[in-house]
């Protein structure tokens, strides 16, 4: 009957169970309705037509927790392990540092190398400073040079082709 009341996705309290509320959901997506046990954490099971199996439901759910409640123990133990781990590793010297600034330096020597012309002087873009550039801006907003306002007839200009 209360499952009767529930409409959309958002949870109805419909009473309590052994010192847990109790909500009721539709999954649109599964089809059926879902119940939410509400204490420190939220068990939630599958509702079916008959109300005894219901109770077995809940039931089974609630038998459940002290695997749930070892399961998020060894989760929590696990990630508290990596956090350890993480804060050792930031510690560390990176082990290939010295290579690293070698080999970064290796390439900016072939970078200037590659950006030479035939005469051994870099090329003139590469080698002005990005204040100094022309402002595209600037070149937008130059007049631009007077047409001729002559016009070639249609046929001047097929004959031209």
């Amino acid at each position: 009957d209360a499952c009767k009341e529930v409409k959309g996705s958002e949870p109805v309290q419909v009473g309590s169970y052994r010192g847990f509320a109790m909500f009721v959901t539709f999954d649109a997506f599964q089809k059926e309705y879902m119940l939410q046990l509400k204490g420190r954490m939220t068990h939630r099971t599958a509702l079916g037509a008959d109300p005894r199996g219901n109770l077995t439901r809940i039931d089974n759910a609630l038998s459940q927790m002290p695997q749930r409640l070892e399961s998020v123990k060894v989760q929590l133990d696990n990630l508290y392990q990596q956090q350890a781990a993480a804060k050792e590793e930031v510690g560390k010297a990176f082990p290939y540092e010295e290579e690293l600034r070698v080999k970064n330096a290796r390439l900016v020597e072939l970078d200037m190398e590659l950006n030479m012309d035939s005469k051994g002087q870099s090329r003139p873009e590469a080698a002005i400073a990005k204040r100094e550039r022309p402002s595209v801006l600037e070149g937008l907003k130059r007049p631009l040079p007077p047409r001729s306002m002559e016009k070639k007839p249609r046929q001047q200009e097929q004959e031209a082709r």
